[in-house]
């Protein structure tokens, strides 16, 4: 009822559970959530939480199991610590910058392929059209789950090669699963090849890259061209 439909109730009331937990434990973070409204006061500490309560909105509503919770601290701009957890699977990923990436607490290793052509890449048709890769749109099979934060948690245990998105990102979708991917040995950048920067005041990414380093510098290479 009222003026949420269902999945907006849910997410608010995941984001709501999660801030005063949180922020209770740790009342001198900032706080970035898609859920919440923002605001410049977590630009002026060094330490954020940045909180999707539900990515994959559509796998929610029509009660599929890939929607996840993605749960990440940022320091000084880089992530350090990234949780994100699939209720339906009962899945978990972790990884921290002093700690091993980790599936329900197994070590994961992403994909050690050496070439772009022929991989198995979790992204959208939308993303592989002419015009957004004048070096050429490369040659691949391409794979599709709806959470974006999911998507870089199966590059990151190497089940597919990686994933890409060149639409802007938004923070909170890919912050834990930037630092899991990055952990278990993708590289991990926006769309230009540039490195990842969280709390920023627009909050967003130009795209996202999480392949092996092959595929990396020859995806780059392609959406790079003159």
């Amino acid at each position: 009822g009222g003026e949420h439909g269902p999945v907006t109730e849910a997410d608010l009331a995941v984001n709501d559970m999660l801030k005063a937990k949180l922020m209770a434990a740790r009342p001198e973070y900032g706080w970035l959530s898609e859920e919440t409204p923002d605001n410049t006061d977590r630009l002026a500490v060094d330490t954020v939480f940045i909180v999707d309560p539900i990515d994959g909105t559509r796998a929610f509503v029509a009660g599929e199991e890939t929607w996840a919770h993605s749960l990440a601290v940022a320091h000084r701009g880089r992530v350090t610590a990234g949780v994100v957890y699939l209720p339906a699977l009962d899945r978990i990923y972790t990884a921290s910058d002093s700690a091993l990436p980790m599936r329900d607490g197994q070590a994961i290793r992403a994909s050690g392929r050496d070439r772009l052509q022929g991989a198995n890449i979790l992204t959208t048709k939308a993303n592989m059209v002419p015009e957004k890769w004048p070096g050429g749109v490369p040659e691949i099979i391409r794979s599709f789950r709806a959470s974006l934060a999911y998507r870089m948690c199966l590059a990151a245990e190497g089940r597919f090669d990686g994933m890409l998105t060149l639409r802007d990102a938004w923070e909170w979708d890919i912050a834990a699963g930037a630092l899991i991917a990055e952990r278990a040995g993708a590289v991990v950048t926006d769309m230009a090849g540039q490195p990842l920067q969280f709390n920023s005041p627009g909050a967003q990414a130009k795209g996202v890259l999480a392949l092996p380093p092959g595929p990396h510098a020859e995806a780059v290479a392609r959406l790079t061209a003159a």
